[in-house]
């Protein structure tokens, strides 16, 4: 058994070697909390949770470290434009934030730690960094000299001569305008700490580099984050690490965005969809499902035809597991194992799309099985499909969806009641062989997004596609 992942220094898919055997260590650039997050922020965090939750199935002990950035040019613009305490923004988004994770199902990171918190390390990176001949400090401001380490641009693959580096306001004093800001000096109105350097706030690339060495020392397996990421913010953190001593990440893994119209979603767009809106309209299950299926490295376009179709598949393998759990009459645990199909589609690159139609596959099998009366193959498929869900965080019968199938518990209630009139007076018509009138009720109860399945032990309902 060996997992292989796309490594983007390497621009290839290599065999995953853990620094340390049977452990992973895994950095993943979290939130930036300026604002609420919608599903293009939260399919980074339940990308990585279904990779942390494949190395949990494959017995590696997970370290699994997702900062927080809550200081940064955005966060001061938006404490600005509102008049309100940068802190407050941050904590507010932050909350909002791991709501989004908690209610798709993502498990928490081993450590969760916040810029601001790791002021102290930021400090002794930069003063190692000016030691060793790779950071200068000018009008208040340091900056990390990008002629001074060789190594620059190789995860983007960029020429220096042509490199058109972003800049914030206020960056004053370069000796080159490609050098990057590890401290900014301060301005009036703006957060700021003391330093050796004079009073200021951390560059948004010093604060990851000084967190991952903090929790995950010199060296580490896995560095994660969105594509967007790669350049500046990836490559001006490994510029500081290694030019500081550290080895830093072995592996480089990103995952792809989702769009709407071809473009990246965010909110300069203006077209971001918030998780907190999302769900109001959409089962988390089913937002998981979608955010989660495709590959990690490929674009997912939104749209509302893309939902109903995730939906509409969710809603069969939901269906298979209804009909036989009512078969066996008691829960069906998930298998040990899962199929060895899906763990190779896993275990190449985190393939889920193949782990997927594993699953599709096993719940037609189970399907015919329960058309068959053989009850314990329809069993053995459904242990399957459980210890498949599981891996993916996509198992209904998981404690943590447990909720989410008791919103609404009460209305479920009232619906049912009045449903069985209708079936009863449908039940009535098929008794005289009025089959008509039983079609046209079934029809119309469609029409109002039931569906009605005929059953050994009598008609049932359920729920259709969105």
């Amino acid at each position: 058994m060996t997992i292989r992942l796309y490594d983007t220094g390497a621009r290839q898919i290599r065999d995953f070697t853990p620094l340390m055997p049977g452990c992973v260590s895994i950095y993943l650039c979290g939130a930036t909390v300026q604002a609420a997050p919608h599903i293009g922020h939260i399919r980074s965090g339940l990308n990585f949770d279904i990779m942390r939750r494949w190395f949990d199935y494959r017995g590696y002990d997970v370290t699994f470290i997702r900062n927080v950035t809550d200081i940064d040019d955005k966060i001061i613009a938006k404490s600005a434009a509102l008049s309100r305490p940068w802190w407050s923004i941050g904590y507010e988004n932050e909350r909002a934030f791991n709501s989004g994770y908690d209610v798709l199902g993502c498990l928490p990171p081993s450590y969760e730690p916040r810029a601001t918190g790791h002021i102290t390390e930021m400090i002794e990176m930069m003063r190692g960094l000016i030691e060793r001949g790779h950071a200068y400090e000018s009008e208040g401001n340091v900056y990390f000299d990008v002629r001074s380490f060789p190594g620059y641009l190789q995860l983007s693959n960029q020429d220096l001569d042509d490199l058109r580096q972003p800049s914030g306001e206020g960056e004053t004093g370069k000796r080159d305008q490609r050098d990057f800001a590890l401290w900014k000096a301060v301005k009036p109105g703006e957060p700021s700490w003391e330093t050796p350097w004079g009073r200021g706030r951390p560059g948004w690339h010093l604060e990851c580099s000084a967190m991952a060495h903090k929790y995950l020392g010199t060296a580490f397996d896995i560095h994660g984050g969105g594509l967007d990421l790669i350049f500046p913010h990836h490559e001006n953190e490994i510029a500081q690490a290694k030019a500081y001593g550290d080895e830093f990440a072995r592996y480089w893994v990103h995952n792809a965005w989702v769009t709407m119209s071809g473009e990246k979603m965010s909110k300069s767009l203006g077209n971001s969809v918030l998780v907190s809106e999302m769900v109001k309209r959409w089962r988390p299950i089913v937002l998981r499902y979608y955010l989660g299926t495709p590959h990690y490295r490929s674009m997912i376009e939104y749209s509302e035809e893309a939902l109903r179709e995730a939906e509409s598949a969710f809603a069969r393998i939901e269906g298979f597991i209804q009909r036989v759990t009512e078969k066996a009459g008691k829960g069906v645990p998930a298998a040990e194992e899962v199929p060895p199909a899906f763990a190779e589609a896993m275990d190449d690159d985190l393939g889920v799309p193949g782990a997927l139609a594993v699953i599709h596959t096993t719940v037609r099998q189970g399907n015919s099985a329960l058309a068959a009366d053989d009850k314990e193959a329809a069993v053995a498929r459904l242990a399957e499909v459980r210890a498949m869900l599981g891996v993916l965080g996509l198992d209904p019968l998981d404690p943590h969806w447990a909720g989410e199938a008791d919103r609404g518990e009460d209305l479920h209630g009232v619906v049912d009641t009045l449903v069985r009139l209708v079936l009863d007076q449908r039940e009535a018509a098929r008794a005289r062989k009025d089959w008509a009138t039983a079609d046209t009720i079934r029809d119309h109860l469609q029409q109002t997004g039931l569906v009605v399945e005929d059953s050994p032990s009598g008609p049932r309902w359920t729920l259709g596609p969105h």
